[in-house]
């Protein structure tokens, strides 16, 4: 199974918006490549997981989600992932953080 950025992306929005503190899938309707997404998010430590189909966001992940919430800043990093022929998953964060901090010298005129 290959790796898509996207259902990434749209997996921590969903855990984002849901009310509870852990994001629980239906085990009737658990789709298989969310749940393969979700350990590889996992892996980088953006969630952790309670059980089979249990996941929250870490402080880390609720950081990667501000990062790529804006679709420019997300365009970019895919943009630039796809420029260098591809990018760990990692290095897509630290690219969208990079260019979220780009914004914030532009706007404000500081470095982070």
């Amino acid at each position: 199974m290959t790796r898509d950025p996207d259902i990434i992306r749209k997996l921590l929005f969903q855990m984002e918006a849901s009310n509870e503190w852990q994001f629980v899938h239906d085990y009737e309707e658990v789709d298989d490549v969310e749940l393969y997404h979700h350990q590889l998010m996992r892996d980088l430590g953006l969630v952790v997981a309670y059980g089979k189909f249990g996941f929250r966001l870490t402080s880390l992940g609720h950081d990667y989600v501000e990062a790529i919430r804006d679709d420019t800043i997300w365009n970019k990093t895919k943009s630039g992932a796809s420029k260098v022929g591809g990018m760990t998953l990692g290095m897509m964060k630290d690219l969208a953080i990079a260019y979220v901090k780009q914004e914030a010298k532009d706007k404000l005129g500081v470095t982070l």
